[in-house]
């Protein structure tokens, strides 16, 4: 039951007040509410300003050794763009990967190893002190586990750095990999200097701060390099994580009556198809872009029939009430009030309780209502995209198992 991983104001402001901000933000991602600090004062920049031959375009990937990274690297090469992949020393799950690894992994792609952490190594390892040195940037990075630190360290100050330099070396065009839930406007967005709120268990947490602070400082950028926002729903193997115990006669386990939420999962490869179309296509310039699969949106019942269906095996559900994880939300946050430690497991269960109710859904703002804490996603104004389908996934995984398919430090959020 993992869920897909993924806010900074100061202390909560109204709801209805963040709710309608919110819709400023979607309404114009070039007119957020905070401006980000200039470094230069050369000409906005466009992707129409890139090379016309793919092979003339200098593509910088950051976060290439993570989950969606990997997809991304490799599409980019396949469609004949000069990409340079910027990773780790170590890399992979829990840093057992090394140089010769990722250069095995990007044979494509020219490699180089630094810091996103270090500006200093970004300026110098990844752009070579050379302004110019590249015409795209494409940050994939995502925390490696999600907790509060990590999330600022790497969903802002690391993604920063990169935006940064980016400006700073005249590069034109920055797609971002964002998600769908930092939307909801309800989050730790509204409490990140304070941590006070008014239900220990309904904000999904420090990942979407992070991210959203970060789109609005990207949004506030446009001036100098245009950008792309990539809010994808679930990917097919955030939702394959119960096809061994099903095959093996266990219950598919699911939170309530299993349609507390839907999403319309969409393939790595297919969401890497799509990052890569933000490179050339003008009506993706300077939006933000939720970005779904083909078919219909799915609820947990729904997944878990197909998946029945597909192995040809009698459905067996087992139905546990929201409360229990909400019980142990509230123990885990009291405990996180003592004890410094507890607080990364306290966010955790905060965003396993988000993903359990929420939907990966386009968040209808004109029919939900912040004040009495209700949303309504549109299934129907969630795009969709690709050709891969998550019947067809499971068809796959359930011969072929999961091997190599592991989230890995993510897969909490993923």
């Amino acid at each position: 039951m993992a869920a897909s991983a993924m806010s900074a104001r100061a202390h909560v402001a109204p709801a209805a007040s963040s709710l309608n901000a919110a819709r400023r933000g979607r309404a114009s991602s070039t007119a957020p509410a905070r401006r980000a600090r200039r470094v230069s004062t050369t000409p906005r920049a466009s992707i129409a300003d890139l090379p016309k031959d793919n092979a003339s375009v200098k593509v910088l990937v950051v976060g290439g050794t993570g989950y969606i990274g990997k997809f991304v690297v490799r599409e980019l090469c396949a469609q004949g763009y000069d990409v340079t992949a910027f990773v780790r020393e170590k890399s992979g799950i829990g840093g057992k990967s090394g140089k010769e690894d990722a250069r095995r992994t990007f044979p494509d792609a020219t490699v180089k190893f630094g810091s996103v952490s270090d500006v200093a190594s970004i300026r110098g390892d990844a752009f070579g002190d050379a302004d110019g040195a590249f015409d795209v940037v494409v940050s994939c990075l995502a925390s490696r586990t999600g907790g509060i630190k990590d999330s600022w360290d790497v969903d802002y100050q690391a993604t920063k750095n990169v935006l940064d330099v980016a400006r700073e070396k005249g590069a034109k065009h920055f797609v971002l990999l964002s998600a769908i839930c930092v939307q909801k406007p309800l989050l730790t967005f509204q409490k990140a200097r304070s941590y006070s709120h008014r239900s220990p268990y309904d904000r999904v947490g420090v990942v979407n701060a992070a991210k959203l602070k970060f789109e609005e400082e990207l949004a506030a950028a446009s001036s100098e390099i245009s950008h792309s926002i990539v809010r994808p729903t679930a990917f097919f193997k955030s939702l394959a994580g119960q096809v061994e115990s099903v095959q093996k006669g266990g219950p598919y386990v699911m939170f309530g009556d299993g349609q507390l939420a839907s999403c319309k999962p969409i393939s790595e490869r297919d969401l890497a198809k799509y990052m890569a179309e933000c490179i050339r296509d003008p009506k993706l310039e300077n939006k933000i872009l939720p970005i779904g699969g083909p078919g219909e949106a799915m609820s947990a019942l729904q997944q878990g029939t197909m998946l029945f269906e597909i192995l040809g095996m009698e459905p067996k559900f087992i139905k546990v009430p929201i409360e229990v994880m909400d019980g142990v939300i509230k123990v885990l946050d009291t405990f996180a009030g003592f004890f410094s430690n507890m607080r990364d497991a306290a966010e955790f269960g905060k965003i396993g309780r988000y993903y359990a109710a929420e939907s990966m859904l386009v968040l209808d703002d004109e029919k939900s209502d912040a004040e009495k804490d209700e949303w309504v996603y549109d299934a129907s104004k969630t795009p969709s995209y690709g050709t891969d389908t998550l019947g067809d996934f499971f068809k796959k995984v359930s011969v072929e198992g999961l091997a190599g398919q592991e989230l890995g430090d993510q897969a909490v959020f993923k």
